[in-house]
Order: structure tokens, then sequence, then C-alpha cells
């Protein structure tokens, strides 16, 4: 019983997202467990092949004619230039079945050369781009009438989610990082999903990594992108409201890089803005928060909120996407409607003794998410897609 030959083809590897984390993640799981891996992804050399064991990567430089569709993310309109090296390396490497990412120029490779070679596709779900789109109408919206502003968010969504369905109707399995997406994929692409959830390193993240002094002062964090999509307004609306509550010596921290830093820095009163922070610095970052504030309603599934809890930073999120699922509602953190946002920053803010415990609650549950786990359920998935009783999991 052989292990599935895997080529992946990421949206992003090296950039900082959830798409690219959970990536070098897989390629890490790969190596590590000596699987055949061929990991075909856009970076910053010309043009690099290596080998190590099994694990083979091909990276390839795009071009300046890329498209930014975010910050630090690009699309590479001529990208084809590298059709015949990448045909050439999956005829070497010969997969069992080709697993894509996203509709991205690196995710129309894996699903042509899929269909061209007759090889099994799967694509996994990782970003709400229908939730994007729409929200990034504002710009256009926010000038109209709004019942006519909100009718044409809804035609947007619904106009980009029916067109990122069929391209996902392409691959035989599909994967998502939560239930409710999972349900979702399978109805409107009749194709089964299993879950693709994301695991944290609970020795990189860890309250271990505090170094603050107790000063008085609460420290509430956010750790992502500073765009409209991630409703990050919501920060100044909570600080604004804290205030109103008489909830004082609060101080924000705020890790990433995005569209509205310019807009955060103008509105927030007490704030000091990181940038990106990547190794010990972002983990000490997490551990020095005293609450991780995460209001974004489009997330899939919230890298942040679970590294957070591995540093023992209770969270509070919003009832939709995928941070819900991570956050056990009043054990280690709160789930809350952005209305209700600012008093349950208050609670906890209020009550020291709590939040000490939802501390230790938070640490506790991530010591349950590792990354072997969530990989070993990718592979299970593959033996659905390959339909071949040729193909079973490593031992163990």
């Amino acid at each position: 019983m052989r292990v599935p030959r895997v080529a992946y083809f990421p949206d992003s590897f090296h950039e900082v997202n959830g798409v690219a984390h959970t990536s070098r993640n897989f390629a890490a799981y790969a190596e590590r467990h000596g699987l055949p891996f061929l990991c075909v992804r856009a970076g910053g050399r010309a043009l690099a092949f290596d080998r190590t064991g099994e694990m083979q990567t091909l990276e390839l430089a795009r071009s300046r004619a890329s498209v930014r569709m975010e910050k630090d993310l690009d699309f590479d309109l001529l990208f084809w230039r590298y059709g015949g090296k990448i045909r050439r390396e999956l005829e070497r490497f010969r997969p069992d079945v080709i697993h894509i990412t996203g509709p991205s120029e690196l995710g129309i490779f894996g699903a042509y050369f899929a269909w061209e070679m007759d090889v099994p596709l799967v694509a996994s779900w990782h970003t709400n781009v229908h939730e994007y789109a729409a929200r990034r109408m504002q710009w256009l919206t926010r000038h109209m009438a709004a019942r006519s502003g909100a009718a044409l968010k809804c035609r947007v969504e619904g106009a980009v989610l029916w067109a990122t369905t069929r391209f996902y109707k392409q691959a035989k399995v599909l994967y998502a990082p939560n239930d409710e997406l999972c349900a979702l994929l399978e109805r409107v692409t009749e194709r089964p999903c299993f879950l693709m959830q994301r695991g944290v390193d609970t020795e990189r993240f860890s309250p271990a990594h505090r170094t603050r002094s107790d000063d008085g002062t609460v420290v509430l964090g956010y750790v992502g992108r500073l765009s409209v999509e991630k409703n990050v307004a919501l920060l100044a609306r909570v600080e604004r409201d804290l205030a109103a509550m008489g909830v004082t010596g609060v101080r924000f921290l705020i890790v990433g890089h995005g569209a509205e830093e310019a807009v955060l820095r103008t509105e927030l009163r007490e704030a000091d803005f990181a940038g990106v922070l990547r190794g010990a610095e972002l983990a000490r970052a997490y551990a020095n928060m005293d609450v991780l504030v995460f209001p974004s309603h489009t997330d899939t599934f919230g890298n942040v909120v679970l590294e957070a809890l591995a540093s023992g930073t209770p969270a509070v999120v919003t009832p939709d996407g995928g941070p819900k699922y991570i956050v056990r509602d009043g054990e280690t953190g709160f789930v809350a409607e952005d209305d209700g946002f600012a008093a349950a920053v208050a609670e906890l803010v209020r009550d020291h003794a709590r939040m000490e415990q939802m501390r230790v609650a938070a640490r506790e549950y991530a010591l349950g998410c590792g990354w072997d786990a969530v990989f070993d359920r990718v592979y299970a998935g593959y033996l659905t897609a390959l339909n071949n009783a040729e193909f079973g999991l490593r031992d163990g």
C-alpha cells in the first residue's frame, strides 16, 4: 500500500496570509514524514528546483506584469511562460493527485495539467473571495442609498460565488476549514468536501514568551491585514465604546499592514503599530497581549486566533466565518456581534480572575491542535479522489 504522490500548487507560500501559512506547514509535514511531494509555487527567485529526499520544490518568479491583488500578493499575467517547465517536472514526478488552493495563476495551471494528464484534481477553499469582493465594493456603495448599495453588494457576492464554485467544480474532492463552508461547497458543487483545518506550533506560540511587566495596562491585540474585509474599522469603535463605559488603561497593539492603516492611525487614540512581525517577535507580541480582538466576518478559519490561544491569550471574535469554531464562547474568549464587541472586551478587562482562567483554558485548547492530525485527514481525503485500493496512508 503506497502513499499518493502529491503535486501541490498553492496560491501563496512566502506571503503573510492563511494560505501561505498552511502551505508552509503542509510542505513541512510531507518532508517530515518522507512523503512524495512536489510543491510548485511562486517566489522571488528566477527559477529554482530543490530536492530533499521525496520532497521536491519548483519555485518560479513572477514577472513585472504581475497585478497587485493585495499588499504582498500578485497575479502574474505572464505566468504561462513557465508552462513547459511545469509540464516536464510533472511528467518526471508522475503525480497521483494534483492539489490546488484557489483560482490563482498556480491554481489555473494545476487544474489545466490535471485535465491534460488525466490526474485527479482536488481543491482546498481557503478564502471567501465572494465576501471579499462584496466588501471591497464599499468605495462605490457608500455613495449610494443604503438599499441600493446592499442590493449591489448582494449581486456582486452572488456572481463571484457562482464563478468561483464553477472553478472548484472541476475537482473530484474539495477541502474547507470549517463545517459551514463544507456544507455550502457540497451543495453548490455536488462534490464531497472534507475538513482541512489548521494547526498551531505550541512551542513557537506559548505563554512562556510573555515579557511584559504588569503595569496595569490592558493590551488589546489585533493581528492580520488592515483591510476593509477584515472589518478593522470596528477596532476604533471598540475603543470609543470602552471609553464611554468608563473602561480605562486600555491600549491597542496592531500587528499587520494594509490599506486601512492610515485611517486606523488617525482614529485609534491609544495604539502601537508594529507592522508585520514574524518568528520570535510575533510570538512575543501574542504572549504580551491580554485579549485578541478579531472583528473579521469573512475569515474561513482564523490562524491568528489559534496562535493567540496557544499563547495564552483569549480572543473575542464575530459569529461569522471560521473563528467562531475555534473560540469556545465564555471559556477561551467570547463570540459577539459587532454591537456587543466592546461589552465582551469590557467583561474581560474588568474581571482579571476570569481573564486568567481563560488564559489557561485557551492554552489547553490549543495544545490539542497539531498539524499532523490536520494533514493526516487531508491524505485520507485523497483516497476518495483516487478511488483506488492501491493507495493507502502512511503507517501511524
